[in-house]
């Protein structure tokens, strides 16, 4: 299927690696220019080249800038010229007790997960709207639903993600423009995957086998019963941001695998 993404332009944050990385290579499989985002050069350099490897006859940009830091925000702002897709896809997590978790620990995941968004929609929505053509997505979470005690501060965040989301899209209405947030499931990233094998070494399994328990005993709801990949995710992320989804706006998909239940 031809998307019809040749001549559009896509910034997506935190895209060094994870989802966020295979929605920058699926993009740029549908002819999209894309330009990627991480906390240092190196890690931008390190993606490019790998995107370049690749892609080679793609066009590809990186702007290095953490999201913690407001300079390196004002930076990465000041950037960002004329663009047609934004993935809001950055974003932190720090599992801990709801009794250990401190003020600053609320604070730094709401100003990256949260307020990371808000700002760089502020800065692409005016244009978007002049020229009657854009795309937002929001890359949220099924913890913006399922709320896990160790997760609260991040659940929160993306609960949050999704009201910002839905607000931006009554903006746009009779435009040409959506606003819309994605909630992936459990998700194969790197990050899972250190989980899964950290816990498959300390209790000498296999990583298979810790998937399917912690499925079993943890993410009961989904239907899945797997994690889903970073591509399968991408894939979703890569339609909404097409001319392909006009008809869907102020929405909040699920890709999760039906973890979180219920019939919407």
């Amino acid at each position: 299927m031809n998307l019809q993404l040749q001549d559009k332009t896509a910034f997506i944050s935190g895209s060094t690696k994870g989802i966020g990385f295979a929605t920058a290579k699926s993009l740029l499989r549908e002819g999209a220019a894309v330009i990627i985002n991480g906390r240092t050069q190196e890690s931008v350099d390190t993606a490019l080249h790998q995107l370049h490897q690749e892609f080679p006859k793609s066009t590809m940009s990186g702007i290095a800038g953490d999201f913690a830091n407001k300079k390196d925000v004002t930076s990465v702002l000041s950037k960002l010229n004329d663009i047609d897709i934004l993935i809001n896809n950055v974003g932190i997590y720090k599992p801990n007790s709801f009794f250990d978790t401190k003020d600053e620990e609320w604070y730094e995941q709401f100003e990256i997960n949260v307020m990371s968004g808000m700002r760089l929609s502020r800065q692409v929505l005016p244009k978007m709207l002049e020229k009657n053509w854009g795309r937002i997505l929001f890359i949220s979470s099924e913890c913006a639903t399922l709320v896990p005690p160790d997760l609260m501060a991040y659940s929160m965040t993306k609960t949050a993600m999704l009201s910002i989301a839905r607000s931006l899209a009554e903006l746009t209405k009779g435009t040409n423009v959506t606003v819309n947030s994605i909630l992936p499931g459990s998700t194969l990233s790197e990050g899972a995957e250190s989980f899964l094998d950290e816990v498959a070494r300390k209790e000498n399994k296999t990583m298979e086998e810790v998937e399917a328990n912690f499925f079993k005993t943890v993410r009961t709801n989904s239907l899945l019963q797997r994690f889903a990949s970073v591509e399968e995710v991408a894939s979703t992320i890569t339609y909404l941001t097409s001319p392909l989804a006009s008809a869907t706006n102020g929405a909040a998909i699920k890709v999760d695998g039906g973890s979180t239940g219920g019939i919407f």
